[in-house]
């Protein structure tokens, strides 16, 4: 399910932040569901639990996942809407960046078409998980 790229400089536990996040979005892992033990994800990733352990608190503190003594962590049932309320705050950056390609030439309907693309991608995959 995880995958961690040792290449890549983003560091190993916001890789696991990331597709943790994106697990929940795409319906992967539901509100409710148990996500992967430290240890077992640990042994599975061959990386530190400690690493496992710093992702799983940050989750936790922006109220995606929650911990259960004696039983794990799981996706709070908010997670969905804290992390869409998460991505539509990164609209003004997007309106940002978009300003700046209107003003570099890029032509809108070469945006539109990259908007519209990401778009199809997202149904694209969508219904690849569905049919898993």
């Amino acid at each position: 399910m995880f995958q961690i790229d040792t290449m890549s400089r983003t560091p190993v536990y916001e890789q696991i932040i990331g597709q943790l996040k994106k697990f929940i979005l795409n319906g992967v892992i539901v509100p409710g569901q148990q996500v992967p033990s430290i240890r077992g994800l640990s042994i599975d990733l061959t990386i530190n639990p400690n690493t496992i352990l710093k992702a799983y608190s940050e989750l936790d503190s922006k109220g995606i996942i929650h911990s259960v003594p004696g039983k794990g962590y799981f996706v709070c049932p908010d997670a969905l809407k804290i992390l869409k309320k998460e991505h539509l705050n990164k609209l003004d950056e997007l309106t940002a960046m978009l300003s700046n390609m209107a003003l570099a030439g890029v032509p809108k309907e070469d945006i539109l078409k990259c908007v519209s693309d990401a778009y199809e991608l997202k149904v694209t995959r969508k219904e690849q998980t569905n049919d898993d």
